[in-house]
Order: structure tokens, then C-alpha cells, then sequence
């Protein structure tokens, strides 16, 4: 079947391809869409629909995950028979999980990936044993539900001379990740309230309005951050912004908006702000940006963090910090909630922070990180005038532009022909937009010395050479 007939709302909040796959799950759960039926390939899809490779792999993916579908190497996607499904928890979609079924590449510019062998493993080992080793039977027991009092401690003490952000440790609430507190938010900002958020943006999060049921507002990103006048006349009352670091363009918020931005969250008794401030640590240059929540003098701002980045994603150790209002309604509707993080786990990274440990493995990662920067901006400069790069002050990727008139969905596909994995931006966003294309250039993982190679193997799959003047 080369055509399949999706009715699809462009004008509405929800993303086209969260319209593409509630449809096509419904068609199989309906029965509309037989056993074994064979779908479009992504490539005719988007034609017939007139929308982009990019959004229909999005839909595709997350159909794969649930098991609605199968994918069939070198076939294409498959109609699976739903009573042979054993029940499984919707993965959620994000830009990495689109490319997770294919096999693996030999260069990935993931966002997303850390420095692993800089890691202090001696320095933790130890600490773990210590714990392992002076721990009471205590320590077996379930303990404070939003986290253990020793490690909310130690990042109210960080978070204030880092970030700026002005807390108590009881503000502190300790989860599994932003993905486990996002939905905890949502909650007890009740169910009328209507969420703003930036476009592009982090997939993972809009994912988790979607699935709980809460609408959710595009709100255009340029050079200066969200679009403040657009967020105001959107009728939303809860904006989530990553402002330090926007994700995924690397756009600062500017002053004027910042001040905007929390005017307009404290007109209303029930507007508040979500700072995702995901990569804070990692800036390059001049001085370090101010939390959102440092600057509010009204307790409108809700502040998210993590330490994926910082320390390892497989840590699973994310917090936020509640403004005294929501704080009292968090305890009233979770008073019977247990933390979802392992006391061993919490206890270890406390001391880690207490002797200085951690603040000492961020400056030496921010000089390591530095420096990855600088080579790939240089490998990159030779390739000029035919690309431009922007985003390079902070984080772990950055923004490259291909000044050519071929799609961003030819250039994914010719990259993966030469099993180079990159990330075109329109995957970020609510819908596709047509231009010149631009990718998420990721460098965390990459060693100093991988750096310019990987970069020539992919100018070279894109058919770019180097300027003259680098010759």
C-alpha cells in the first residue's frame, strides 16, 4: 500500500505526528488496519500527506515501540496482531528514539551523549563502598518521600552559589528523572491549566503533555528565546521554557524577555514557569547565566534540573524546586508517594557533592568539553561559506546550517547511507518548516581526536569540500 489516508489538523496544538499515530493506532485497534497489512514506507507517506520523512518516522517509531507495528529490515513497517501483544509501557518518544531500531552507526552526533571515559570511577567507587560499607539497616528502609535530607541539602547549596537559585532544601523534590517529576507537576497544577512551549523543543516533554492529557501551545523560538508576545496572547497559563540554554537552537534568553516573561507569570494567580535548566553547568563563554528562579521575587517559577550531563545519564538522580504555594499542594496530593531514587544511590551522590568532589569533575569536564568545542567549530570553519554554525557558547551540541537547496530529509538519508547519525532539527519541531536544513551537531561523545574526521565523513557524504582558504 503506497497510500493511506490521514486526516490531519496543521492548525491545532497537538503535532502532526502525534495525529499520525493515535490514527493509525486506532485503524489497528479498530481492526480497520488487518494483520500483517504492509504500511506505506515513510518516503510515500509524507508525499501523499505533503509532510516530511522526518514526522512520519517520528509516528512510526513510537507504533514500533508499543508493538503495533513491526519493522522488517530492508522490507518496511507491519501491521501486528494485537492479542499477541503483551502489555508495554509507551516508550517515549524523543529524537534519539526514532534511529534506536535501526542498526547501529559508526559516528554518532548525538545531543544527548557524555565524555564516559572522563568519568571519576575511582573517586565514586570509593564512595560507594564507604556507604555500602558505614550503612545501618536504616538504610534498607524507605526513606523521605521527596528525597533524603543530606542530598536535597547539598544541591540547595549548589544550586544557590551555581545557579543563583534562592531555596530551601525542603523545596528540594528528588526523582528518577525529568520524566518521572514532569507528570508530577502536571498534577497538581490541575487540569485546566494549558501549557506554552517552545518550538522547536524537547520531544520527550511535549510527549508527556500529550499523554496526560493537557493541551499544549507552539510557541515560536528566534534569536532572542520564546516568543514572550506570542505566549501572552496564547491564552496559556504554564509556560516551560529551557532559558539558560534553549533546546535544541542554543538561544540565550534575552534580559527584555526574561523580565517579560516573569511579568506575565506574575499577573495571574495561576500562571506559573517550568526552568528546565537541563545543561546549565556546561557555558563557554562569559559569565554564567541566572536561573529564571533567582530573579523571581513572586514564587512563580518551577525549577528542573538534573544530573545527566553533569555526572551520567544511566544515574537516573533528576530534582526540582517547588515555590512555596505548589509545595503545600504537592504534599497534600503525594503525601503517600515514596522517593523514587535508591537511598544507596542518593547517600553516595551527597558525599560525592559534600568533599567537593562534584564541583571540582565540572570544572574539569567544562575544559574538556571546551576544548571539544573549539575543534569541532574549527573543522567545521573549513567548510565555509557552504555551511555556518551558531549555539557554540554553551551545552553539548551545536546548531549547523547547510546552505544548499537539498531537503534535511536527503541529507539524514545520505548520512545514514554512510552510517553517520545526525539529527535534523525539524524532528524538534511541532511541524516541519522548509528552508535551508539545519542538525544537531552533538560532540560529548566524541574523543578531541574523533572530532575533525567525523566531520570530514560527513561533509564528504554531503557532497561539501572544504574553502580554498583551508586548503
Amino acid at each position: 500500500m503506497d497510500m493511506l489516508f490521514i486526516k490531519l489538523e496543521k492548525n491545532q496544538s497537538v503535532p502532526l505526528y502525534e495525529q499520525i499515530y493515535d490514527q493509525i493506532r486506532r485503524d489497528i485497534t479498530n481492526g480497520k488496519l488487518p494483520i500483517g497489512m504492509k504500511l506505506p514506507s515513510k518516503r510515500k507517506l509524507g508525499d501523499f500527506l505533503n509532510i516530511s520523512q522526518t514526522t512520519i518516522e517520528f509516528a512510526y517509531a513510537q507504533l514500533v515501540a508499543e508493538g503495533f507495528i513491526s519493522s522488517k529490515p530492508r522490507k518496511g513497517y507491519y501491521v501486528q496482531a494485537i492479542e499477541e501483544l503483551a502489555y508495554v509501557q509507551p516508550v517515549e518518544l524523543t529524537a534519539k528514539s526514532i534511529l534506536r531500531k535501526k542498526e547501529d552507526m559508526s559516528i554518532d552526533f548525538s545531543p544527548g551523549q557524555i565524555d564516559t571515559e572522563s568519568f571519576p570511577f575511582s573517586q565514586w567507587r570509593k564512595y560507594a563502598k564507604d556507604v555500602i560499607d558505614e550503612s545501618s539497616q536504616n538504610l534498607l528502609l524507605l526513606g523521605h518521600p521527596h528525597g533524603d535530607s543530606q542530598l536535597r541539602q547539598e544541591i540547595a547549596r549548589y544550586l544557590y552559589h551555581s545557579r543563583g537559585v534562592d531555596c530551601t532544601p525542603e523545596q528540594v523534590i528528588i526523582g528518577s528523572g525529568t520524566e518521572q517529576l514532569m507528570p508530577l507537576v502536571i498534577r497538581i497544577l490541575g487540569k485546566h491549566a494549558t501549557y506554552a512551549i517552545e518550538d522547536p523543543g524537547y520531544p520527550l516533554t511535549h510527549h508527556v503533555f500529550f499523554h496526560n492529557d493537557r493541551t499544549a501551545i507552539p510557541i515560536t523560538v528566534d534569536e532572542e528565546g520564546i516568543d514572550v508576545r506570542a505566549l501572552q496572547r496564547s491564552g496559556a497559563t504554564i509556560a516551560y521554557v529551557t532559558p539558560s540554554h534553549q533546546f535544541p537552537t542554543g538561544t540565550v534568553l534575552s534580559a527584555a524577555r526574561r523580565t517579560a516573561l516573569l511579568n506575565w507569570a506574575s499577573a495571574q494567580d495561576d500562571h506559573f514557569i517550568i526552568e528546565d535548566d537541563y545543561d546549565s553547568e556546561f557555558r563557554y563563554t562569559g559569565r554564567p547565566i541566572p536561573s529564571l528562579q533567582g530573579m523571581d521575587k513572586g514564587g512563580n517559577v518551577i525549577y528542573l534540573s538534573t544530573f545527566s550531563k553533569s555526572l551520567m545519564p544511566s544515574l537516573r538522580i533528576a530534582y526540582m524546586v517547588l515555590p512555596p504555594v505548589l509545595l503545600d499542594r504537592y504534599e497534600k496530593a503525594f503525601i503517600h508517594y515514596a522517593a523514587t531514587v535508591p537511598r544507596l544511590d542518593q547517600h553516595i551522590l551527597a558525599r560525592f557533592m559534600a568533599d567537593g568532589h562534584f564541583s571540582r569533575h565540572l570544572n574539569r569536564m567544562r575544559k574538556i568539553y571546551r576544548r571539544k568545542l573549539q575543534v569541532l567549530t574549527e573543522a567545521l570553519t573549513a567548510y565555509a561559506p557552504h555551511l555556518s554554525f551558531s549555539g557554540d557558547e554553551a551545552g553539548m551540541h551545536i546548531i549547523i546550517t547547510v546552505h544548499t537547496n537539498t531537503t534535511e530529509e536527503s541529507l539524514v538519508e545520505a548520512a545514514n547511507l554512510a552510517n553517520i547519525r545526525v539529527y535534523g532539527l525539524n524532528g524538534y519541531r511541532t511541524a516541519p518548516m522548509t528552508g535551508e536544513p539545519s542538525f544537531l551537531i552533538g560532540f560529548g561523545g566524541l574523543s578531541v581526536v574523533e572530532i575533525t574526521n567525523t566531520v570530514d565523513a560527513l561533509m564528504k557524504c554531503w557532497h561539501i569540500e572544504k574553502s580554498a582558504e583551508s586548503n
